[in-house]
């Protein structure tokens, strides 16, 4: 269980558990007198939805690193929040399904490069660190899974543009990712000499995550 190794370490460890059958299990696994306090070190579990918890009622204003092996079929939303809460989240590492992972980690020019690709990247370093084969779970899974780490960029506050502008851009392109950006930005109403730019003409997945956010910054200027 990764919450017994995390526990070892010097540092403050806050589990969040959904299922109270599970918060039950880890309460009863590592009572706080079993843990080794060192520096102020402390271990509380948090029966609450990742996705729901206001996270600035647990840690105020403090920076935290996640670490997790997530439920695959929340997985993608999780990174969402990590990014929508980057000022406080200066580094993440977990487990997804290998195809997530993969997407995250992807460069631009790639069929798994998209939406989940520039935003992450527009605000982390990616690296997809290793693959983790079905037979290591009990019971197994039917795919495999991978591990990545995300460490924030030194300038991911120095961005030219909103990450609500960005993330608009970014969603449209992908959601029509056959078509080039002339066309699937088309509902933005965008000035007809701005669309006459060569980055219209590109499909999504050719355009870099620096370019995506040149293009949403001067989108934004409108």
């Amino acid at each position: 269980m990764l919450t017994k190794h995390v526990i070892r370490k010097n540092m403050k460890v806050t589990a969040l558990e959904l299922d109270s059958e599970s918060v039950i299990y880890l309460k009863h696994s590592f009572p706080l007198e079993h843990v080794k306090i060192v520096n102020d070190q402390t271990f509380q579990v948090i029966e609450a939805d990742f996705l729901k918890k206001d996270l600035k009622e647990i840690y105020g204003d403090q920076s935290f690193a996640i670490i997790g092996n997530f439920p695959y079929n929340i997985s993608t939303q999780i990174v969402f929040k990590t990014i929508e809460n980057r000022e406080q989240i200066p580094e993440f590492g977990g487990m997804f399904q290998k195809e997530v992972a993969q997407r995250i980690c992807a460069p631009h020019g790639s069929k798994t490069y998209g939406i989940l690709s520039v935003l992450a990247q527009a605000y982390y370093e990616a690296d997809y660190v290793f693959t983790v084969g079905p037979e290591v779970f009990d019971p197994p899974p039917r795919v495999d899974s991978g591990v990545l780490f995300l460490k924030r960029r030194d300038n991911y506050d120095n961005l030219t543009c909103s990450y609500s502008i960005l993330r608009q851009v970014v969603k449209l392109a992908f959601q029509q990712r056959r078509k080039t950006l002339r066309n699937s930005l088309k509902t933005m109403n965008l000035p007809d000499e701005m669309r006459e730019k060569d980055i219209f003409s590109l499909r999504p997945e050719q355009i870099s995550v620096d370019a995506f956010v040149e293009l949403a910054t001067q989108i934004e200027k409108l």
